[in-house]
């Protein structure tokens, strides 16, 4: 398909942000986004427009049944100028595994990357420079048939937007104190947890308001079933640096997020030797390595934050100390090996970086 182009008019270009060092995540929005149509049972009319408001029907089934997913990518500027996306094939394959899940028609992958560089080459100047810096990058996909009925929508919608960020939390990489929930529950054995649904994130709130009201930055959730196994952070996967050895939850129970950075983070950890392990984690056997001195390091992974140490993990009314709150030298390490990969400080041996032209 032909990828029909309407660009903004140069009087009405927005100004890009001038202070790179404080920008916010999520706030600003680049000039242009690309949008395409689903209906009569395909993909149509794919364009790039300049970046506006949507005209939706009052009855839009997305409004009434949660039809929607998404996905997060960052775009990188290198140090000779140059843009690079971080495993962009990865994150379409894993926004149509989402689309098969919610009864969304599959999308062309191919044909999505190429939207998105055709997208870049508009508005890759918005792409910042300064350390810790990117260009975030929000594909979407949501209901759009006017219809009240519980069934799969007949009509949707496909954006991508962008917009230039910061780092996700306001710490930045350093410690954060996470909140371990023990009576709500985000997803639970054959429901949406390991896709990114729109309906999981908005399950998650109310707790997370909750824990930030009581000065904590996450919630560490667990399985809904016992609330025993230690499942992950609303917006990272996460890992625990127990006996010298990187210990993360499995994916086999369907309720947590196939993150591309725990991905890559578990990849880095076997290139550099870094032992590391998939199984089951109760929160009893952290709390008690916790208090033995076993557990010397915590930390998040995910494309917002990249890596994020955790300083403190709160459960049942009492905090325990992670790395005497300090980052870890195993966090530290996978931390500037993936940034280095991101960035073009280092080369990239995976094959995960994409050069735009």
């Amino acid at each position: 398909m032909e990828i029909l182009k309407r660009l903004q008019l140069p009087a009405h270009l927005k100004p890009r942000p001038t202070d790179e060092a404080n920008l916010r995540f999520g706030d600003i929005y680049s000039d242009h986004m690309f949008l395409m149509d689903y209906f009569a049972g395909q993909w149509r009319n794919p364009r790039i427009e300049p970046f506006g408001p949507l005209t939706l029907s009052p009855a839009a089934m997305v409004l009434h049944y949660s039809q929607t997913i998404f996905e997060g990518l960052k775009c990188y500027r290198r140090p000779d100028g140059r843009l690079a996306l971080f495993r962009p094939r990865d994150n379409f394959a894993r926004l149509n595994r989402s689309a098969e899940r919610m009864s969304i028609p599959l999308l062309d992958e191919a044909f999505l990357l190429q939207a998105l560089k055709e997208l870049l080459k508009i508005d890759g100047q918005w792409t910042p420079s300064h350390p810790g810096s990117a260009l975030y990058i929000r594909p979407f996909v949501f209901a759009t048939e006017p219809h009240l009925g519980v069934r799969p929508s007949k009509e949707y919608l496909c954006l991508i937007i962008t917009g230039p960020v910061g780092p996700y939390y306001k710490e930045g990489f350093a410690p954060i104190k996470i909140y371990v929930e023990s009576y709500y529950s985000r997803s639970a054995p054959g429901g949406l947890g390991e896709v990114k649904a729109g309906a999981s994130y908005a399950s998650s709130l109310l707790a997370t308001e909750k824990a930030a009201q009581k000065g904590y930055t996450q919630l560490l959730w667990l399985d809904s079933v016992q609330h025993r196994y230690i499942e992950e952070v609303g917006s990272m996967n996460m890992f625990f640096v127990i006996d010298g050895k990187i210990v993360t939850s499995p994916l086999t129970s369907g309720t947590i997020l196939p993150g591309l950075t725990r991905a890559s983070v578990l990849t880095v950890a076997a290139h550099l030797g870094l032992p590391a392990e998939e199984r089951p984690l109760e929160i009893e056997e952290l709390i008690a390595a916790q208090k033995s001195g076993r557990l010397s390091e915590a930390f998040g992974s995910g494309t917002a934050a990249v890596i994020s140490p955790v300083g403190l993990l709160h459960y049942q009314e009492k905090d325990y100390v992670v790395a005497d709150g300090q980052v870890g030298r195993i966090t530290q390490t996978l931390y500037d090996e993936l940034v280095s990969i991101q960035y073009g400080f280092k080369t990239d041996p995976y094959g995960w970086v994409e050069l735009l032209d």
